[in-house]
């Protein structure tokens, strides 16, 4: 028995070692977004409201989620090219790849889960409401992206 767990622990070590070899990062995109991204650019969309994300009279997106997008970009050596609209064309746009992830003062319970994936609530802030926790949304699929958006706003401890 022991001799066959080893056998399948030397196994599966194989098996991971020969997957990185050949390139293939676990988890994938099945777009290859974070490729595009590193060294390149962040397509995001963002939609206004306040704190969250501002927009200037250009159009120019500012605020708490700008600047963490800036942040989260910079990690991978990329631009930020902003889109601005609403929630419902932004979506869309995320839907047909247009642009890479979203973002505008989303809540854990947002209404737009079939269009994206939703990061883990990196935020919470307490209203007159309740708490309301914060998400971003990035292109359903994507995994290395949200791992590495999850992973950085975790790290910057986002609140």
């Amino acid at each position: 028995m022991k001799t066959s767990r080893l056998a399948l622990a030397s196994l599966v070590c194989a098996a991971a070692v020969g997957l990185c070899g050949c390139g293939m990062r676990i988890p994938a995109d099945p777009h290859g977004t974070i490729e595009r991204v590193e060294g390149g650019t962040l397509r995001v969309g963002a939609t206004e409201l306040s704190p969250w994300v501002e927009l200037d009279a250009d159009g120019e997106p500012s605020g708490l989620e700008p600047e963490l997008v800036t942040e989260f970009a910079e990690t991978l050596d990329a631009e930020v090219q902003w889109a601005t609209g609403s929630e419902a064309h932004l979506l869309d746009a995320l839907e047909r790849g247009e642009i890479d992830m979203v973002i505008g003062g989303f809540r854990d319970d947002t209404p737009w889960t079939e269009g994206g994936a939703v990061t883990r609530p990196y935020t919470e802030r307490r209203t007159e409401h309740g708490v309301e926790k914060h998400v971003m949304i990035v292109r359903m699929g994507e995994n290395a992206l949200l791992t590495e958006l999850e992973t950085f706003l975790h790290e910057e401890g986002a609140s």
